[in-house]
């Protein structure tokens, strides 16, 4: 689907809460990794994935706007 309609359905809306869920805690994780580390490797590598699920936060957060 190329738009979201104008009105979202309950299980939709659910659906959108799941993945909102799952991503912000990869992120939490992600960045937690991120600020215990000392391996500049892995910072680059959970600073890339805190990045990617937040993002999908955002993308989550505007259809819902």
């Amino acid at each position: 689907m190329e738009q979201v309609p104008v009105m979202i359905s309950t299980k939709d809306l659910a659906y959108l809460t799941d993945i909102f869920s799952w991503n912000y805690n990869a992120s939490k994780v992600a960045h937690n990794y991120f600020s215990i580390t000392n391996n500049q490797e892995l910072k680059d590598v959970f600073h890339d994935v805190f990045s990617i699920h937040k993002e999908i936060c955002e993308d989550v957060l505007d259809i819902l706007e």
